[in-house]
């Protein structure tokens, strides 16, 4: 069933996040996948192991990375899960971890035979105050 083998690859996506592995969260893009990620640029095309290396050198010990509400919607070759996500993780230099939860849209298209991602949205709300503030201390 496609919501057991999206739920899974979403298992897998969380391991790799904790364990820094880039070659892990690559393998589960498809080529020319569409990224609208939290860092800019504000679109991002395919997937890189040397930008999430570079990235997870940013950080000191492991990463805790996981979704919650997870819903997943199938539909032949096309499936989505909407999730929050959570991030946990300490930033090189720094003494102190951060979380920040967010929102998580991932869509999946069947290639040869196995679920990837061809886009993915991440995204923080902001203040509508006039401030523009991220409101990154938003929690479910």
């Amino acid at each position: 069933m496609a919501e057991n083998e999206i739920r899974e690859l979403l298992a897998d996506r969380t391991a790799a996040m904790h364990d820094k592995d880039p070659e892990r969260l690559v393998a589960g893009y498809a080529d020319g996948a569409v990224k609208f990620d939290l860092a800019p640029p504000l679109r991002n095309t395919g997937a890189s192991a040397e930008f999430l290396e570079k990235w997870f050198g940013t950080f000191a010990g492991p990463l805790t990375y996981e979704y919650h509400d997870v819903e997943v919607t199938e539909s032949g070759e096309l499936a989505f899960a909407t999730s929050l996500a959570k991030m946990s993780a300490v930033p090189a230099g720094m003494s102190a971890p951060f979380t920040l939860w967010f929102r998580s849209t991932l869509c999946f298209r069947r290639v040869d035979g196995a679920w990837r991602i061809v886009h993915e949205h991440n995204s923080t709300p902001f203040h509508m105050d006039g401030s523009f503030r991220a409101a990154v201390e938003l929690q479910p």
